[in-house]
């Protein structure tokens, strides 16, 4: 019975898969610890890449050029976002450190930034943390893993409902091949600047860039003259200039003042060309609104027209607009303006000094040393000042000033509206922002896209363009813009025109 059993057992085939089983057991743990513990290890790189991610991402939105970006940039990276590893198991903290924060000039980091200025894109590496393995290990694999992880973002900036409008860097030099030549438009608030249109075949020192909803002259002149540009942001980074100088969008820019030289067809269909509250200017109008005839807008029969850059003091003009600094009100001719102290830019950067002791005198009848008493301004104030200083007493501007010939001159508008005061989320229409480009490192010529942006500045219209005349002598073209520098278009704010300025700052990962 016994040996009948042991000869079956034998002789059986049944369980003969147990040693195969037991063989291949090994392999089976093997392959479902390391499954298990790269799923674990693939967690943690993740976290650490999220983390580095955020941290770079928080570092970027500090880098607006001003002081201390980098240390504020480092300060964000390593605490505005609190990470966390779930999957780290190498008996450190949870929270993943941020040691490293370098900071570079250019996107294929050739250049280490050395000041907050130069700043422009930053790379942050997490702290390394350490994976140990749960069931490799029992195979004789390895028992650990170091993981690390970085991120490189930068900021990316665009400025939103302004004008199409560029300008040359009037600083720079006459060879000048460094695109980056600077231009400190802060250190020259309050100067007058003449800006000069150019010709039908480049940007000139002063000209417009392409609009983004269309290429024509209508198109420019509706952004130039609406209350609201349309279209979309520009980037701050990189424009498209268009060549060429039409009249209507000139035409256009001059509704700011109130002039409205064809009509109706001075502001383009489909929108508003709404003028400032505050119009100030050196012309004159009769019954007529347009800037042809005898009762549209003209000069005023005793104009402004200094001889010296020495502020005057008797035979004052019968009505005075804000004036251009001295050394150009003197001549239109650059050359002359250079002799007469205008030496910067090659004669088209003013020196602030303008008259406004004559200024006060013929518009409010007070003299030198009572207007700074009447107003609180500073006895150098500039014409933005005085400008803001009468919106916010319009008394004098809403009073016509008679010349004779039933013609009078007018600081608020009669032409085009009721005007807009400037504030708040109301534009204001006598200031405007502009691209600054290094033309002549740049070589620009005719229509360019992509074109590196120094800065963008904000400026005061000063006057209207319009070709004033003394005999036969031209005193102004009417393609000649003459402004005052307020400054430099700040981050995410400008002032009162709140509404018209808005630089959207987002940003970005490059890898």
């Amino acid at each position: 019975m016994s040996s009948n059993l042991i000869a079956r057992l034998l002789k059986s085939d049944h369980g003969a898969v147990a040693p195969t089983v037991g063989i291949s057991l090994f392999a089976l743990v093997a392959a479902g610890g390391i499954a298990f513990d790269y799923a674990r290890m693939a967690t943690l790189d993740t976290e650490l890449q999220n983390a580095a991610d955020q941290a770079a991402l928080a570092a970027a939105t500090q880098l607006d050029g001003k002081a201390n970006a980098r240390s504020r940039a480092t300060s964000a990276a390593q605490t505005l976002v609190t990470n966390q590893t779930l999957m780290a198991n190498d008996v450190g903290t949870r929270a993943i450190s941020v040691p490293t924060v370098t900071f570079y000039v250019d996107k294929p980091r050739t250049t280490v930034a050395t000041t907050d200025a130069d700043a422009n894109f930053v790379l942050v590496t997490v702290g390394t943390r350490e994976a140990f393995f749960a069931l490799t290990p029992i195979v004789a694999a390895i028992s650990s893993g170091p993981i690390a992880a970085s991120a490189y973002a930068g900021l990316g900036t665009a400025i939103c409902k302004v004008p199409p409008v560029m300008m040359c860097n009037p600083a720079e030099p006459m060879n000048n091949t460094n695109p980056d030549f600077d231009f400190d438009a802060n250190a020259l608030r309050g100067v007058g600047m003449k800006l000069i249109t150019g010709n039908a075949s480049a940007p000139g020192n002063f000209g417009f860039l392409e609009t983004g909803f269309g290429n024509g002259a209508q198109d420019l002149a509706r952004a130039l003259g609406y209350n609201t540009p349309p279209g979309d942001c520009m980037p701050s980074d990189g424009v498209s200039t268009k060549p060429g100088l039409n009249a209507s969008v000139m035409d256009a820019l001059n509704t700011r003042f109130d002039l409205d030289t064809n009509g109706s067809q001075t502001c383009p269909g489909g929108g508003t060309c709404s003028p400032s509250r505050n119009v100030r200017k050196d012309l004159v109008r009769g019954n007529q609104c347009g800037t042809s005839g005898q009762q549209g807008w003209q000069e005023s029969p005793n104009p402004y027209r200094p001889t010296t850059t020495t502020p005057i003091t008797s035979g004052y003009p019968d009505i005075m607009g804000h004036p251009r600094d001295l050394c150009h009100a003197i001549s239109n001719d650059l050359s002359a303006s250079i002799s007469a102290g205008c030496s910067s830019g090659a004669g088209r950067i003013g020196n602030g000094q303008w008259d406004r002791n004559a200024y006060f005198q013929v518009n409010y009848g007070w003299n030198a040393s009572t207007w700074p008493t009447m107003t609180g301004l500073s006895s150098s104030a500039t014409r933005y000042e005085v400008y803001q200083w009468e919106i916010a007493n319009p008394a004098n501007i809403d009073t016509p000033q008679s010349v004779g010939g039933n013609k009078s001159g007018y600081g608020a508008p009669v032409c085009r509206g009721a005007g807009i005061t400037p504030g708040g989320t109301n534009v204001d229409r006598r200031r405007i922002s502009a691209a600054v480009l290094n033309c002549r490192a740049l070589g620009l010529n005719g229509s360019e896209t992509n074109v590196p942006v120094l800065k963008w500045i904000d400026l005061f219209l000063v006057e209207p363009s319009y070709q004033r005349r003394d005999g036969s002598t031209t005193v102004t073209e009417a393609t000649d813009v003459y402004v005052e520098l307020i400054g430099e278009t700040n981050s995410g704010a400008a002032g009162a025109t709140a509404g018209q300025v808005v630089r959207r700052d987002v940003p970005y990962l490059i890898e």
